[in-house]
């Protein structure tokens, strides 16, 4: 009887779905028509789509071929002038002038010509406005060289650009390598220009006749950058492609219509409209038929609606009483009649055959404890005809108990015979529930008691410290947050703590020693500090000690001494007196509203400023420490960003044989290409790279461009011996600075690695001595940094067995006035020569440094006396100028040669 209304939800459904049924040929003749004409839409604006792009495609071609055409047409005219050159290399400028005339004559997008024999620009065509270009060296050009040598290195025309011109407007450059037909010998480079606006124009790429927009790019899938005609945005509009093969080079076209691709045909709007008009003619009758059909069995359906909700109606009364457990009971008083339906006979244990009873039927099953109170409720209803609610109990035959709820009311038949009628229900699950729910509540409360007091222990341990019992970091957390909303006039003081010496006591008395250290620690500081004071633990051995007043920085200044001075007496661990010492750093609140995360922070700053200058003492904040931390934190990540910007460059001093003044070497330098404080030397950032463990990274970034360089002079044959790279400990412990090293092609003697002398000699760093011989099996030379002023021992310098060693500067400055440190350096020298090892002087900056240097022995010389460190392409130049013998262009130096 429960899925009644489940069923009529499911029959409305079905009325629903045979009505719409009524409209099923209507509705497929439609969905046919439209998935039709939808189709036959798409397809001819497809078509549509097709037609243009074939256009397109073809206007395109025309266009690529062209600008082909035109290209190689260019490029053939300059080949009869190369042909000439080739047959006559000692052509002069009237020849290469009439040759190139005959040239020009015939029509092309030629803009100039040059011929450069052995890569310096002679000849050029038109002579007047291009006399600028003679002399023009390719070899020392940064702009052309690469371009240059790779014709030549492909020994066939290379064509570049599109590229900015001087004289104005963009155009192409073709390279032609010409070599003698005599004796097949390089002679030199052709070079011209064709112009690139005219070549356009010649070929209808740009002009008012043209009707497609089209951009020209060096990558088949460009971004912004690639593009050099047009817009980039065309090769993402659907364009129609093309592609001009140049030697090495390819341009790819693309292109679109001017004013896009067009959507529909002009005939489409008809097409539709046609369309709509036959389906509607066709689904019009069906859907009235369908109509008329559906009226009628709607009729029929309403009749046997109304008959199945009569029926459901009585089912559902009878489905409500016999779930909800209810029984009823009407009472005749003038008669004594009391009438019980099935769930009462059951409810009082009363045999089912008998339908009528009396009222002492229902007195005699009530419990006899509640049979007053019962009969008072009853009769008082009878007596005054209102509503009856009350509840009792009753007791069954084999004495089981039963909780009643009753409820009634009194009411007048039509010939005014009062009657009572109710209905009684079964509540002893309820009420024993109740008393179940009253007894949980009893003990939850009791629970609740005793999880208070355990919370608020639990509170106590999360705020204090479980060795030490002082306020943790989470109470001061709290107390900061609290204490933002002080009165008016007070201020607060923060003092942070932190012991010198605790991890010594640590590592060497044990774990039990350090906390017997810290519990002596909290007893002194507990006897310093007031009643409105506290300390917490906020570390493993940091502690902060909050103070206030009006002005608290005398008392926060006397009380830090005391912690210091306290804290620096022994302490007696088991018979073992211990003595720890501690730092300090004060911060003090000059406004009530300043943060007090912030004054924790400033007295972290005064700590670290406290530690730095030595320990156990006091520091007090001021701004000046502020400034100080954010430069650093602001050079630390300005630091870090030219690691990823590539801002570290190498600069280069060279290397001088004492007596002949050639170039024996050259040292790559490391600068920071700061983009607003200009060129930083390493003392401006070193310390910095150290703090931050990235001085490896300056390293491996000075090494690789210092063999870029390295390769560089080798292609221009200047002669460098060899190369000197520094390297600190760090890198010397990097794995990937070995794997790097075993693919490089290195010859022993042409690479050094300089090392400073503090960290050369760390004779309990076995892993630092193991990696100065791997580096020395790889044929690579160790130099000594410095030397002389470190704490090198001379037993330790024959095991490591140096290539060099590098005197330092501090000892080369004073040698025209002081002779001690003349004998210093001579027997420095004197070391060198009798252990085979070559001796370096920098910081050579006079003639009379070099003659006393030279009278001394030493072998090599470096210094301002004969360069400054240099960037990459100012020592090729510096280079290749003393090679050739010019020194007397550094004035410097006038004075040093022989």
């Amino acid at each position: 009887m429960t899925s009644l209304p489940f069923l009529s939800k499911s029959k409305s459904s079905r009325l629903q779905f045979f009505g719409l049924g009524y409209f099923f040929p209507a509705i497929l003749a439609v969905a046919g028509l439209l998935v039709g004409v939808v189709r036959a839409d798409i397809e001819k604006r497809e078509q549509y789509h097709v037609a243009q792009q074939v256009k397109a495609a073809e206007q395109l071609a025309k266009v690529a071929a062209g600008l082909e055409t035109n290209i190689h047409g260019n490029v053939n005219l300059i080949y009869g002038l190369v042909a000439a050159i080739a047959a006559n290399p000692n052509i002069n400028q009237p020849q290469f002038t009439a040759l190139s005339e005959r040239v020009f004559d015939v029509p092309s997008q030629l803009r100039n010509v040059v011929a450069a024999k052995d890569l310096v620009v002679g000849l050029v065509y038109p002579e007047e406005p291009n006399k600028k270009a003679i002399g023009l060296d390719y070899r020392t050009n940064e702009l052309q060289r690469d371009a240059v040598m790779r014709a030549v290195e492909r020994r066939t025309l290379v064509i570049t650009g599109p590229v900015n011109l001087v004289q104005g407007g963009q155009g192409l450059i073709a390279r032609y390598p010409v070599f003698s037909l005599a004796n097949g010998r390089f002679w030199g480079v052709v070079s011209a220009v064709i112009d690139l606006d005219r070549l356009y124009t010649d070929s209808n790429v740009n002009t008012q006749r043209q009707t497609l927009d089209i951009a020209i790019s060096q990558r088949p899938i460009p971004a912004e950058r690639d593009i050099f005609l047009g817009n980039v945005a065309i090769f993402s509009q659907d364009p129609v492609k093309s592609r001009i093969e140049l030697g090495y080079d390819t341009w790819y076209l693309a292109a679109v219509p001017k004013g896009g691709w067009e959507g529909s045909p002009l005939d489409m709007f008809g097409f539709r409209v046609t369309a709509l008009l036959i389906a509607f003619c066709i689904a019009a009758p069906l859907l009235w038929a369908g109509l008329l059909m559906k009226q009628r069995h709607g009729n029929i359906l309403t009749l046997q609606q109304r008959e199945e909700q009569l029926e459901t109606l009585s089912q559902r009364l009878e489905l409500a009483l016999q779930a909800s457990g209810v029984g009823v009971w009407e009472y005749e008083p003038s008669t004594d009649t009391l009438i019980w339906d099935g769930r009462m006979r059951e409810l009082y244990d009363s045999a089912p055959d008998r339908t009528a009873r009396e009222y002492a039927d229902w007195r005699n099953a009530l419990h006899p404890d509640d049979v007053e109170a019962a009969e008072a409720y009853f009769r008082d209803a009878l007596k005054n005809e209102t509503s009856y609610r009350t509840e009792f109990r009753v007791m069954s035959g084999n004495g089981q108990v039963r909780h009643i709820r009753a409820h009634g009311a009194t009411y007048r038949t039509a010939s005014g015979v009062k009657r009572v009628v109710g209905a009684n229900w079964d509540v002893t699950r309820d009420v024993t529930l109740h008393s179940e729910l009253r007894q949980a509540q009893t003990k939850a409360e009791l629970q609740n008691d005793e999880l208070r007091s355990a919370r608020r222990t639990l509170e106590h341990q999360s705020l204090h410290d479980a060795l030490t019992g002082l306020p943790n970091r989470r109470f001061l957390d709290q107390f900061m947050t609290a204490g933002e909303k002080q009165a008016a006039g007070h201020r607060l003081a923060f003092i942070h703590i932190d012991l010198d010496r605790f991890k010594e006591v640590n590592d060497t008395l044990g774990h039990a020693a350090g906390d017997a250290v810290l519990k002596a620690t909290t007893s002194r500081l507990l006897e310093l500090i007031d009643h409105d004071e506290f300390a917490s633990r906020i570390g493993g051995d940091e502690f902060v000690v909050v103070t206030g007043g009006v002005e608290p920085q005398r008392r926060a200044e006397y009380l830090a001494q005391s912690i210091v001075s306290t804290l620096a007496r022994p302490i007696d661990i088991d018979g073992h007196q211990c003595r720890i010492g501690c730092s300090a750093g004060i911060a003090c609140q000059t406004a009530a509203g300043e943060e007090l995360s912030q004054l924790l922070i400033n007295a972290d700053i005064a700590l670290y400023e406290a530690k730095k200058r030595g320990r156990n003492r006091v520091e007090l904040f001021s701004k000046e420490l502020r400034s100080a931390v954010v430069l650093r934190k602001r050079m630390s990540d300005e630091f870090l960003t030219a690691l990823e910007g590539d801002q570290i460059i190498p600069f280069f001093q060279p290397q001088f044989d004492a007596h002949s003044l050639a170039i024996v070497g050259v040292e790559a330098l490391a600068r920071w290409q700061h983009p607003k404080r200009g060129l930083l030397a390493p003392d401006s950032f070193l310390a910095i790279a150290e703090s931050l463990h990235r001085s490896a990274d300056i390293d491996a970034i000075i090494f690789e461009k210092a063999l870029f360089q390295s390769v560089r002079w080798r292609a221009l044959g200047l002669d460098i011996p060899h190369l000197s790279v520094n390297i600190s400990a760090q890198r010397l412990k990097d794995e990937r600075l070995f794997k790097r090293l075993a693919e490089l092609p290195i010859i022993p003697g042409t690479l050094s690695f300089e090392l400073l002398e503090s960290i050369s000699f760390e004779d309990q760093d076995k892993e630092l001595r193991s990696a100065i011989l791997s580096l020395k099996a790889l044929g690579i030379d160790i130099e000594i940094d410095d030397f002389g002023t470190g704490h090198a021992s001379i037993v330790s310098l024959i095991e490591l067995g140096p290539k060099r060693l590098k005197i330092d500067r501090k000892l080369i400055a004073p040698l025209e006035a002081a002779g001690s440190q003349r004998r210093l350096v001579a027997s420095i020298i004197e070391i060198g020569r009798s252990q085979g090892i070559e001796i370096v002087a920098e910081g050579v900056e006079t003639a009379a440094h070099v003659d006393i240097l030279r009278s001394l022995g030493c072998q090599t010389l470096q210094g301002y006396a004969f360069a400054k460190p240099m960037p990459a392409n100012e020592f090729i130049t510096f280079a290749i100028d003393w090679e050739a013998g010019n020194h007397s262009r550094f004035a410097s130096s006038a004075a040093l040669v022989d």
